[in-house]
């Protein structure tokens, strides 16, 4: 495919922490923080005039939903366009508490993994051709996914070393830092479910789009990203050996024995050189595997050229991450990739203070990173130092929160605008806008993903605009 709509779910931790263990529950936290969105969309799952969608999951999570994207700048905005507007409500939260004089902290986590060993996900989501077999495209796809971990994982400190598999309870080893969040609690490779098996592909045909045409591949392995340009490696990286794959690039069979062992082994090997067993009974690595990969990805653009003006950029920095592994030198992505910035921070103040992984300062520095408060979320604090790299401006930024990508989500959020506005009840998802009068209900189906207008859905906005509706 040469247009692909991309589109990202985060799903944050959230806690209120106070003195003596007087913190407010998950429950009643996540109740308080929604009541603005009560109130503007009377319901805690709403669409938003930027085209995401923002509510409230299964175990008071806060989910955001990114619109339809494009291209990865949109997309790469769109993410950091939905912590920013979640932490807004975490904001009003706090200020609402201060008023009441609650006390304590409200904080807000864009991460993936909690104290009581629950997780909770980062999906990402790729349009992909109908036409494209699903079962060969898995194929080719999961060892991708068990070792791009090594460029993408969001990195976390095990006090007492990793845990075994298939066990959520702590290790008994010595204390290690991995590269993944999310790798511990991946159960299978593909499957229908999300939460029972947690696996790398959940395989559900659910394509917000015309199933005629296109399918929705969503992935649900990956750790949440705090830095922009891990977020672009992450989306840039799959786009491209889908668009490989697509093509009916020839791949070697690289089906690996067991995929979620394999995962583990690779989140806790930071030499990148773990044997991993193969299907067929060869072996390889993590870095044996990207390498191939990023190869084979190279040779496609020379001859079939990029598809966007990223392209570059993209290989360039695959490349550098994988040398930064095989060279054990991670200066050459510590401004880049989150593992190795949140590694440098961790690293740093443990020299700075006599004391290594296994100190339960280092678990709380860990979180704090994914902390998305910008006075107290340690990645911030090194962005406003410059000490990281951004991939868009803060303009792209701010224009996300309130504008929706040039897709179908633009015609979803000036109709969710309209409506909100002018005190319409409308009823929204992914493909339907429709709305809700006392003696007549009117709806539209918008199927093509990428049409920014559509005659029929145009007529409905106007006429909430006009006051006719």
């Amino acid at each position: 495919m040469e247009r692909r709509i991309y589109g990202i779910e985060t799903e944050f931790g959230l806690t209120h922490s106070a003195p003596q263990g007087r913190g407010l529950g998950a429950d009643e936290t996540a109740r308080r923080l929604f009541a603005p969105v009560l109130a503007w969309g009377r319901a805690s799952n709403v669409f938003l005039p930027n085209g995401g969608r923002l509510y409230l999951d299964v175990g008071s999570h806060p989910e955001y939903a990114t619109a339809e994207a494009a291209t990865l700048r949109d997309v790469v905005a769109q993410d950091v366009a939905g912590e920013r507007i979640v932490d807004g409500l975490r904001e009003q939260l706090q200020e609402t508490f201060d008023a009441e004089g609650v006390g304590g902290t409200v904080h807000l986590f864009k991460n993936n993994v909690d104290s009581a060993g629950n997780s909770f996900g980062s999906h990402e989501n790729y349009m992909i051709a109908r036409r494209t077999e699903f079962s060969r495209l898995v194929q080719h796809l999961l060892p991708f996914l068990v070792t791009r971990q090594i460029l993408v994982g969001a990195g976390r400190v095990h006090p007492t070393g990793p845990p075994a598999f298939g066990a959520f309870t702590p290790g008994d080893g010595a204390a290690s830092y991995s590269f993944s969040q999310r790798a511990d609690h991946i159960w299978e490779g593909s499957s229908s479910a999300t939460t029972r098996s947690r696996p790398m592909i959940n395989t559900r045909d659910e394509p917000h789009a015309d199933a005629e045409h296109y399918r929705r591949l969503h992935v649900i392995t990956g750790d949440s990203s705090m830095s922009q340009t891990t977020t672009a490696l992450k989306i840039g990286t799959t786009d491209v050996l889908l668009r490989m794959i697509e093509a009916g690039q020839i791949l070697p069979d690289r089906t690996l024995a067991d995929p979620a062992s394999a995962l583990r082994q690779v989140s806790h090997d930071l030499t990148g050189t773990a044997v991993l067993e193969l299907a067929n009974g060869g072996q390889r690595s993590a870095l044996d595997l990207q390498h191939e990969y990023l190869e084979a990805v190279t040779r496609f653009v020379q001859r079939h050229g990029s598809h966007h003006e990223h392209m570059d950029w993209l290989l360039e920095l695959w490349e550098r991450g994988l040398r930064a592994v095989e060279q054990q030198d991670f200066t050459l992505v510590d401004r880049e990739l989150d593992w190795a910035i949140k590694k440098k921070l961790l690293d740093s103040y443990a020299a700075a203070h006599g004391m290594d992984y296994s100190h339960p300062r280092m678990v709380q520095l860990d979180l704090a990173y994914h902390d998305t408060s910008p006075s107290h979320g340690l990645f911030h604090m090194l962005e406003r130092r410059g000490a990281v790299d951004a991939f868009i401006t803060p303009e792209e930024a701010q224009h996300a929160r309130e504008h929706a990508p040039a897709t179908r989500a633009s015609i979803r959020g000036r109709f969710v605008a309209a409506t909100h506005d002018a005190g319409v009840n409308s009823t929204v998802d992914w493909v339907h806008l429709k709305l809700n009068g006392e003696h007549r209900q009117r709806m539209v189906m918008c199927k093509d993903p990428f049409a920014t207008t559509q005659p029929d859905a145009e007529a409905m906005i106007e006429e909430v605009l006009a006051g006719r509706a």
